[in-house]
């Protein structure tokens, strides 16, 4: 008779029923841990959103753990005994409980990870498979190849999972990609699907009044939270989407909008990355509605892709280049995040919009972080690790498996072109066509040079012309130094000298 007891920590982005680390466990005999630790809630200044997402959801997990007959034991942040870090607590609970056995499923951050391994636990580490692609099968793929380019592997994702193919194994419509479909304007007059919001019960509640004690030092608002927090939740969040949202997610999701933090988009990235959702539904269910007439093909391609392509993508390069990859710097950047990344405290309405609605809701899609305020950051210099901490701070959705490459190497290019085959920089005429931000700015967007002129305009420029010994010989930006080129010296000064007065007033702390 096997007399073994384990004990199976799962962690708050690991709330699945089909956790490898969950299967096979006697409910006799073994017990689940889960801990809320304030490590983990503080190693940055999460949202205070995020973590009641995290602590709420991991509450409501353990209650269903229980109903399905498993012995759970449950450590609450404000416990007297909690020893205010994971590998402490799994040191406590393995001498309380004399477990032989302690069982984990992969981490989704490095640091924590390295933490128990450092412990010296004698663990049973299991793949996390809520994952298309393990992390030994990136691995494989990536061998022998100096630069990864997504849209090759996106396409494997896609035979393996076998999304949208024809019977032969060609993509439906004839191409793999319909990226080009994806980026109208919001045209105006045209109205998004009112949001989904779920209300809070008692255990949420009590979760809020914990987390406003506690973390008030916190950037961000706790006045909005209605996000979901159980699996029935999320499912109802997601099935809305597919209701509502997704047929014009194809066409606008790259739009923005004042006053309009969610357009097209699902939000269902938090509740996926804490394992309320499964990615493999998710698709099926995309692809369904695309056979079903129910939506156009680059509605179900360009959203497979985000998950199947971009998300599993970014966390196979964490893992392969991880830790070095977090000190990438390639444009050895020196200048601080801008006070007002914290506070949306600034003239730009653009970054006023985008910073605004994160402190409000936690909440930016992928257009507004990569293209006004990410790519701010890359124009204005701005410290790669920084950047990278307010990104992992202030989003609900943001893991360091999926936060880090995308901004240090999406973002920042600061991975020197190992991610991504240029750096997405743009000036303010991007953000004048995808959205209508310019419109109630105290900037003009039409001017370069003048103290009244959009900072992207100059700064844009100005990154171009103080990183042209790395970016010259980028096939995908020769066009672009064609243009500085062909302008006349003149002007080429009038930018140099704007841009150089816009990173000086950063310097000395204007918000711009």
């Amino acid at each position: 008779m096997n007399t073994t007891r384990r004990l199976c920590l799962v962690l708050g982005d690991q709330l699945s029923f089909d956790l490898a680390s969950l299967q096979g466990l006697d409910a006799q005999r073994d017990t689940v841990l889960l801990v809320e630790v304030m490590e983990e809630a503080s190693h940055v200044p999460h949202h205070p959103q995020k973590i009641v997402l995290i602590f709420s959801a991991m509450r409501h997990f353990a209650q269903a753990l229980r109903e399905r007959g498993l012995r759970v034991q449950y450590v609450t942040l404000d416990d007297p005994h909690n020893t205010g870090s994971v590998p402490g607590e799994l040191r406590r609970w393995q001498a309380l409980l004399q477990a032989q056995v302690l069982c984990l499923t992969e981490c989704g951050d490095w640091r924590l990870e390295q933490s128990i391994k450092d412990c010296g636990f004698s663990v049973e580490w299991h793949a996390d498979t809520r994952f298309i692609c393990s992390r030994s099968e990136f691995a494989a793929w990536a061998q022998g190849k100096k630069q990864l380019r997504m849209e090759f592997f996106y396409r494997e994702m896609r035979r393996k999972c076998g999304l949208l193919l024809n019977g032969d194994g060609s993509p439906v419509g004839g191409a793999w990609n319909f990226d080009a479909d994806n980026r109208k304007a919001l045209p105006k007059g045209t109205k998004a699907p009112y949001p989904a919001r779920f209300g809070t019960d008692s255990m949420t509640r009590e979760v809020l009044e914990l987390v406003a004690a506690r973390f008030s030092s916190h950037y961000g608002s706790l006045e909005r939270f209605d996000y979901p927090v159980t699996h029935a939740e999320a499912l109802a969040l997601w099935e809305y989407f597919l209701d509502f949202g997704l047929a014009g997610f194809g066409d606008y999701q790259d739009a923005m909008a004042s006053n309009e933090p969610f357009l097209f988009h699902a939000r269902i990235s938090a509740a996926l990355n804490i394992g309320l959702l499964d990615v493999r539904q998710v698709c099926s269910d995309v692809e369904a509605a695309y056979w079903s007439g129910r939506i156009a093909l680059n509605a179900a391609e360009g959203f497979i892709r985000q998950l199947i392509g971009w998300r599993e993508y970014v966390r196979g390069v964490y893992w392969l280049k991880m830790p070095d990859y977090a000190q990438g710097n390639a444009f050895g950047n020196q200048r601080p995040l801008p006070e007002f990344y914290w506070t949306g405290a600034t003239r730009m309405n653009c970054m006023r919009q985008a910073i605004g609605q994160s402190l409000e809701h936690a909440y930016a899609h992928h257009i507004q972080r990569l293209m006004v305020t990410g790519n701010f950051a890359m124009l204005a210099g701005i410290v790669p690790s920084q950047i990278c901490e307010w990104y992992l701070a202030i989003y609900m959705d943001a893991f360091d498996w999926v936060e880090l490459p995308n901004t240090l190497g999406m973002v920042m290019h600061a991975d020197g072109g190992y991610l991504g085959s240029k750096p997405y920089c743009a000036s303010g005429q991007y953000i004048k066509r995808m959205s209508d931000y310019c419109r109630d700015c105290a900037y003009n967007v039409t001017q370069s040079t003048q103290d009244t002129a959009c900072p992207f305009n100059a700064l844009y420029w100005h990154f171009l012309m103080r990183h042209g010994d790395l970016l010259r010989g980028n096939q995908r930006m020769a066009m672009l130094y064609k243009n500085l080129d062909r302008m006349p010296e003149a002007k080429q000064q009038a930018l140099w000298q704007r841009g150089q007065h816009l990173l000086a007033a950063l310097d000395a702390g204007d918000p711009l």
